[in-house]
């Protein structure tokens, strides 16, 4: 068998294949039997071009994300949330109140170190900054960096962004580092591999420091419960999907035809916890927010959970 091709493209899975030992490298996160013959009887070889695909479809995938959010990005914040200095003005006015509900779930803001998850424009982050939180965005897009710095600017609140995928945060410089990691508005379903992403949450954090995970509620996943026009599927489906981007739908048809596309993963509420306990967390709360079109209807959720070791 020649594995050549597969050692050259991932040279950092260097484990010798034996036949008469298990072994397993591990690829991102994913680990992958090292026997010539898999418990259904697939022969090794046929096994090692799915974790090819898979891999380059990770890459793939979020590739495809910072195309989608890159597309008309700064001036679409312009357009629904004002000019920069006009956002900041409201920021200024009241930064708190411009954190709605998550504000409570802060013990405290002056010298609390941030990292703000796909933060996307800044519309939470300079809320936090201007209390005196130390913020660093992490977010996939060029475009929302410019629309937040140039409102941080305005604002005269000081903040970090890192462009980048979420997966590949630089630990060697940000693993340890905060007190606090935040996020918002709909986030899990762009990360296939849930136990990944909470691994790269924990591993953010000191030792005692706090997870406040809000998101849209699995139950959006049997009915479109907050109107975004996303499709609806079966409650436990794990289907990997393509679908448009959050903001497509205020686009006319023609251009909303040419906005990248997205893929997304959504989750049940019990694969969200289960990962959140599996990676080391403690789970500390668990709470369920009504939708914005129907107060009856479940729309949010925030899980706030503590890294004890």
């Amino acid at each position: 068998m020649t594995v050549n091709p597969f050692w050259q493209t991932f040279p950092q899975a260097k484990e010798t294949f034996r036949q008469d030992k298990a072994k397993a490298f591990t690829l991102r996160g994913k680990v992958a039997p090292a026997q010539p013959v898999t418990d259904e009887g697939v022969p090794f070889k046929q096994r090692i071009p799915t974790f090819h695909q898979e891999a380059s479809s990770m890459k793939d995938y979020s590739q495809q994300h910072k195309k989608a959010w890159e597309f008309d990005a700064y001036d679409f914040w312009v357009r629904t949330s004002g000019a920069p200095e006009e956002r900041a003005k409201k920021d200024v006015e009241n930064p708190k109140a411009m954190l709605r509900r998550y504000a409570d779930y802060f013990d405290r803001f002056e010298g609390v170190r941030v990292a703000n998850i796909c933060g996307s424009c800044g519309k939470k982050a300079v809320p936090l900054a201007l209390l005196g939180a130390d913020v660093t965005i992490f977010d996939i897009s060029e475009a929302n960096k410019r629309y937040a710095l140039e409102v941080a600017r305005a604002a005269r609140a000081p903040l970090t962004f890192e462009v980048c995928d979420i997966l590949e945060i630089d630990l060697s410089k940000y693993a340890g580092y905060f007190d606090v990691v935040f996020m918002e508005g709909g986030v899990l379903h762009y990360f296939h591999d849930i136990d990944e992403f909470m691994r790269i949450m924990y591993a953010l954090l000191k030792i005692g420091g706090k997870m406040i995970c809000s998101d849209f509620h699995p139950f959006t996943k049997i009915m479109d419960a907050l109107k975004l026009e996303t499709p609806t599927m079966s409650y436990f489906s794990t289907e990997v999907y393509e679908g448009e981007m959050a903001h497509a739908r205020f686009y006319d048809e023609e251009t909303r035809k040419r906005i990248p596309k997205c893929r997304y993963r959504k989750y049940t509420v019990s694969e969200i916890l289960n990962s959140i306990i599996r990676v080391g967390f403690s789970l500390e709360r668990f709470d369920e927010h009504p939708s914005w079109e129907n107060e009856k209807l479940p729309g949010e959720f925030t899980a706030v959970a503590i890294k004890e070791k």
